[in-house]
């Protein structure tokens, strides 16, 4: 058998692994921004404690390691007390990728809000709305146009980074890799696996440029 067939037979196993990769990638980005959107709003909110509160969640999860905030909710949590003990490798995973995601898409959305012109705030204030509906109804669906590249990014970077999820044996690309290569004894399996990644990475970036094309406010 030719390297070319090797490489071939080793996709159906490749093709399992990405499964979990896409899965958690996509879930997590999504779960994280929808958390995201209240740190914003609390970050920029005139509330002190709901200040200090999303501004610390923010420092924290941006300030260290995703794979030290993986090992501390899978390993470390269930040392703490039983009740933290997550025995789903995967849901381990996802709420360690939300709720690190969440820290860096709350600052996006932050800035995309911040960037509005303030007089909108003034308009929705002369028309009677109070700061909530002017942020429903007015900011927040300017600023979500705003989101559309630095979002996209986050998702890239979100699918490369679930190769940290083969730490705790979660069976992800990755992982799957990891174990073509020790049963084959053959490195060759990195080959198609990095195609993998790319064409996913270059179908996800195109969807965002055209999407980001679609809704600019910069046209």
């Amino acid at each position: 058998m030719n390297e070319i067939e090797k490489m071939i037979g080793w996709l159906p196993a490749l093709f399992d692994g990405l499964k979990i990769t896409l899965s958690l990638s996509v879930i997590s980005v999504i779960s994280g921004l929808i958390l995201s959107l209240f740190l914003a709003l609390g970050k920029i909110s005139k509330n002190k404690i709901l200040q200090k509160l999303s501004g610390a969640y923010i420092f924290f999860f941006r300030g260290t390691p995703l794979l030290m905030q993986l090992f501390f909710i899978y390993y470390a949590l269930p040392q703490i007390s039983s009740v933290f003990t997550i025995k789903s490798r995967f849901i381990a995973a996802f709420i360690a990728f939300t709720l690190n995601s969440a820290a860096y898409q709350a600052e996006i959305i932050r800035a995309a809000i911040q960037s509005i012109d303030k007089g909108q705030f003034e308009a929705a204030k002369a028309l009677g709305m109070t700061h909530a509906q002017t942020m429903r109804l007015v900011i927040i669906p300017q600023s979500y146009r705003r989101l559309i590249p630095p979002v996209g990014n986050e998702f890239i970077m979100v699918i490369k980074d679930t190769s940290l999820v083969s730490t705790i044996a979660l069976v992800d690309l990755m992982k799957r890799t990891s174990q073509i290569q020790s049963s084959a004894s053959s490195a060759l399996v990195y080959i198609p696996a990095m195609i993998m990644y790319l064409i996913v990475t270059a179908i996800f970036t195109y969807v965002f440029d055209y999407l980001e094309k679609k809704f600019s406010v910069y046209e």
